[in-house]
């Protein structure tokens, strides 16, 4: 029998949110509601970029959008991975032992995570690359290439979590079974390797790629407007300052990277100190981790509001769902009015 499901003596379910129990329903169900709800707000959100991506061909103009798409697949299968606990919460039975259902889910989550990190990394690259040697990007950064990088970023992290289920948790928390949060415990070195391995070189290559982004478009806008200046005052026409067209791209990609690590930034913070026994506590375990797996969702929030482009093509994917519908419900309403005929004919 599964403990989590079963719970203390008292027979109460295994909650680390206590405070949301209740005994008319058995189940934990702030954990419950929270749990569903990003999940249906992962799947859901992931789905429309996946198929917006696929409707808008503008979109893949961008060598970035192999990266996105990466991401987005990624986080769909973190959205379909929280099934696991939603059914697990709501009593359905698991065939497996809940120990190795746990090592699973953390080692799959964490794994789908560091795609995502390492993607936005290689993503931070890209673009440093299309603004330091434009003129030999085109051959530096290829098709092919980007499926290689791809490639990588998923087989190191399937391999960088390998260990965890020797040497403890993985750095996923928040544990919704008993024997998650009470008998598999965090590694300080298991934790310092995968600071060292995975969370500090992505946070050194994202900061150090957009700060130089940020103040190499900082020297070409003022240059083009120095020249504007230069030219506009020889024509006699005032001149208006112009943006580095890359900026703008740039920023849309930092604001999925800021809102990534601003949402991992409690979680990582919680990791460090839990496995460092200074601090440890489970309604701060829970939080943080579901925190951090949100970001899945903001992903698609944060595309879809500051991309046109991806607006366009949203509108489009809408429009042509819309067309569809609308067809298919002509089609029913001829196929009536004909049946309706013929009964008619029928009766005279």
């Amino acid at each position: 029998m599964n403990s989590s499901l079963v719970g203390n003596q008292s027979g109460r379910p295994f909650c680390l949110l206590a405070i949301s129990y209740l005994e008319t329903i058995n189940f934990c169900l702030l954990e419950v509601v929270i749990i569903v709800f990003l999940m249906v707000l992962i799947i859901s959100g992931n789905i429309i970029v996946i198929f917006v991506f696929h409707c808008a061909p503008l979109l893949n103009h961008h060598t970035t959008s192999y990266f996105i798409q990466t991401m987005a697949y990624a986080d769909l299968l973190v959205g379909v991975s929280c099934l696991v606990p939603s059914l697990s919460l709501l009593h359905y039975p698991i065939v497996l032992s809940e120990s190795l259902v746990c090592q699973i889910f953390g080692y799959v989550v964490s794994v789908l995570k560091s795609v995502s990190m390492a993607s936005l990394a290689c993503i931070s690259i890209d673009r440093y690359i299309a603004i330091t040697k434009p003129l030999t990007y085109n051959t530096l950064v290829t098709p092919w290439r980007l499926r290689i990088c791809i490639l990588l970023i998923w087989l190191y992290s399937c391999l960088v979590f390998l260990p965890s289920f020797h040497w403890g948790k993985p750095g996923y928390h928040g544990d919704v079974f008993q024997w998650c949060a009470s008998s598999w415990n965090t590694d300080p070195y298991f934790t310092l390797f995968i600071v060292v391995m995975l969370y500090a070189p992505a946070a050194f290559i994202v900061c150090f790629t957009y700060f130089n982004i940020f103040r190499i478009c900082q020297q070409h806008t003022k240059e083009i407007n120095e020249r504007r200046v230069r030219f506009s005052s020889q024509e006699g026409e005032a001149g208006e300052a112009q943006p580095c067209p890359d900026k703008r791209y740039a920023m849309v990609l930092f604001r999925i990277t800021s809102v990534f690590y601003i949402l991992w930034l409690p979680y990582i913070i919680y990791f460090l100190l839990e496995s460092s026994n200074v601090y440890s506590n489970r309604v701060a375990s829970f939080l943080t981790t579901w925190l951090a797996i949100s970001n899945s969702f903001c992903n698609c929030v944060i595309y879809s509001l500051s991309n046109s482009v991806f607006q366009k093509g949203l509108k489009r994917l809408s429009g042509a769902i819309c067309a569809s519908c609308a067809r298919q419900r002509v089609a029913k309403d001829s196929s009536t009015s004909r049946s309706k005929r013929s009964s008619n004919g029928c009766h005279v």
